[in-house]
């Protein structure tokens, strides 16, 4: 993998537009396997390279089949991970996160009309329709909440789209009163990241961030190790309690990083445990 060249992958796009009778089957699969071969390099620079390619790829897939939400959910998350991970321009990846969360929003349009029909409105109007989600709509919610996150953090400067954080939280409460470990637990990661925005002594809930970090970890088994990076930089720092983060900076740091699905997330994990472990003695 390490060796292939962008330029190979915009070879395989050549053939692949050529099969027109390709089933929405094989494309949806082929979007999981996208996905799964960049979330377990090791090599962050490879995937840095090389997806550019995997999404114009994704990009041709959806366009041959702009109705299949397993291709859109498929293109939301490379497109979140690409963005989000990778792109340091603020225009660009305002762009990309932008193309990410139309994705998802498509896909959760065509799973669960309902709540596309209220998405835009008031928090108020939104949450009963939310009620009625099912674990049919879990994947197509869930990169909804997630692509819609990472939109509003490219727009930060922006308070309309920072004031849609509380539709973020419904969401992501929804998906673990579906299903507790969906994902692993990533659910319970961003829980843990929201509660960690503010301390106590300004209305901040701590005691949610620790338990949604808690589960994060069961759900993973430990193997996620950016729960422990965000575990430590979110609450930890909040919390001003450095035992606990420079154990969970030492845990990730003597981790092995090849684990199946978390591959690349546990290479950059270690990148920033370093960063943190080095300004420990500073910030505490």
């Amino acid at each position: 993998m390490k060796s292939v060249r962008p330029l190979r992958f915009l070879l395989i796009l050549i053939a692949l537009l050529g099969l027109s009778a390709c089933s929405s089957m094989l494309t949806s699969r082929l979007g999981d396997n996208l996905s799964s071969a960049i979330l377990n390099q090791d090599d962050p620079e490879t995937v840095k390279s090389g997806a550019p390619a995997y999404l114009l790829l994704i990009d041709s897939l959806i366009e041959g089949d702009p109705d299949e939400p397993q291709l859109l959910i498929a293109g939301a998350r490379l497109y979140s991970i690409y963005a989000g991970v990778f792109v340091e321009e603020k225009e660009r990846s305002r762009r990309m996160s932008r193309k990410a969360r139309g994705y998802a929003r498509r896909a959760v349009c065509l799973e669960f009309e309902e709540f596309c029909e209220v998405d835009a409105g008031p928090y108020s109007e939104m949450l009963p329709i939310l009620d009625e989600a099912d674990e049919d709509e879990l994947p197509a919610l869930y990169t909804y909440a997630l692509s819609w996150a990472l939109w509003i953090q490219t727009h930060s400067d922006d308070w309309a789209a920072v004031a849609d954080l509380p539709k973020i939280e419904a969401m992501l409460n929804r998906i673990v009163a579906l299903d507790d470990g969906y994902e692993r637990g990533q659910a319970h990661l961003y829980l843990g990241i929201i509660h960690s925005q503010r301390p106590p002594a300004l209305g901040g809930q701590p005691e949610k961030a620790r338990h949604h970090f808690e589960r994060a970890l069961h759900h993973s088994h430990g193997h996620d190790l950016m729960v422990k990076v965000e575990y430590a930089r979110s609450y930890a720092r909040m919390m001003f309690e450095q035992e606990l983060h420079d154990r969970l900076l030492s845990e990730v740091l003597s981790a092995e990083t090849n684990v199946p699905g978390y591959t690349l997330s546990n290479v950059l994990a270690q990148r920033h445990a370093r960063e943190l472990q080095l300004s420990s003695a500073d910030y505490f």
